[in-house]
């Protein structure tokens, strides 16, 4: 049987990269189409096709008439953007895989867990209604004429370099100068997060699988911890203690809208996802990174390199006076 030819779109990012190291490791013939500045070395095997995405003529001169069993665009956020690729890789490939997000839910859910049958409606994030405009345009044209999409939604995914909660590294840094950080809510909502390298092993098995086409799956572990916990996890894992402040969404977002939009429209609302559709495909999927593990590989990352302990200034400041306003006692 020959390798599966497939080409991503991106992949050395956060999500992207474990995928295409697995990718490599089960025997694919994996090439990468990016601008050639990527934040990750590639791993051995894969090739590098160097090209602008947002230049569709660089893309058609540098593939000119080669032919893919799969194609993952890991960097699709508009309509526009999907339109491109419906152009540039419709009649090459077999499957195309849009990376879409579980943000695209309805939000908040009125009922968990999450599934592929839930609703897709989010006011709040125009992140999250333009992959839903993307997912649109996608469907038409598989209803039009066969364009052969499968979509995938996940959730929070992580990596050693991602410390996830708003304000990155600052929270942490917060934390080991023994200042309170800020908490959304009460702590208590309940908020899946997924190593990178669990989301790949339910990824990978989908490329090129004839029975996803047309199908949306949603990839998350079944790793559901409080934002509370999530606190706590990374602090045990810089060996300080975490002490928090919770502060209402709305509130945050009166302050800041960004930061606000990102909590009312995802990380307000408790998101626990059942995957029992991705598990029907690949049995053997199974979450192996608790973030307990997850929080000891971002803090010794950037324990690594003083560099990489970045302290946004901007939220400094906006902690320290949410924290001031919403402290009790």
């Amino acid at each position: 049987m020959s390798a599966l030819r497939v080409l991503f779109v991106g992949g050395t990012g956060v999500i992207s990269s474990a995928c295409t190291e697995l990718a490599v490791a089960r025997g694919v013939e994996l090439a990468v189409l990016n601008r050639g500045t990527g934040r990750r070395p590639l791993p051995d095997g894969v090739e590098s096709v160097v090209a602008d995405i947002r230049d569709p003529q660089s893309v058609r001169d540098a593939l000119g008439d080669r032919q893919f069993d799969a194609v993952v665009d890991w960097v699709a956020f508009t309509p526009e953007h999907v339109r491109t690729d419906i152009d540039l890789f419709e009649g090459r490939t077999g499957q195309y895989v849009f990376i879409s997000s579980a943000s695209a839910y309805q939000t908040p859910a009125l009922r968990l867990p999450i599934r592929e049958s839930t609703p897709l409606r989010n006011p709040h994030w125009e992140y999250s209604r333009n992959k839903i405009a993307c997912e649109d345009v996608l469907t038409q044209a598989y209803r039009d004429r066969g364009f052969p999409v499968t979509v995938v939604r996940p959730s929070h995914t992580y990596d050693r370099t991602l410390v996830p909660m708003d304000g990155g590294w600052t929270f942490v840094e917060r934390m080991r100068r023994g200042q309170e950080v800020v908490v959304h809510g009460d702590g208590s909502s309940l908020w899946t997060l997924t190593h990178h390298t669990d989301f790949a092993r339910g990824f990978v098995p989908l490329l090129g699988h004839t029975r996803t086409l047309g199908e949306a799956f949603t990839i998350t572990g079944d790793d559901v911890l409080t934002w509370d916990q999530i606190a706590q996890a990374l602090a045990t894992a810089a060996g300080t203690e975490a002490r928090i402040v919770h502060v209402p969404s709305d509130q945050i977002a009166a302050v800041d809208p960004e930061w606000g939009a990102s909590l009312l429209g995802d990380k307000t609302w408790s998101s626990v996802f059942d995957t029992s559709k991705l598990r029907s495909l690949v049995p053997d999927f199974v979450t192996t990174v608790p973030f307990e593990q997850g929080a000891r590989e971002i803090v010794a990352w950037h324990d690594a390199d003083p560099a990489r302990r970045v302290v946004d200034p901007r939220v400094d400041a906006l902690m320290d006076r949410l924290v001031e306003r919403f402290r009790v006692g």
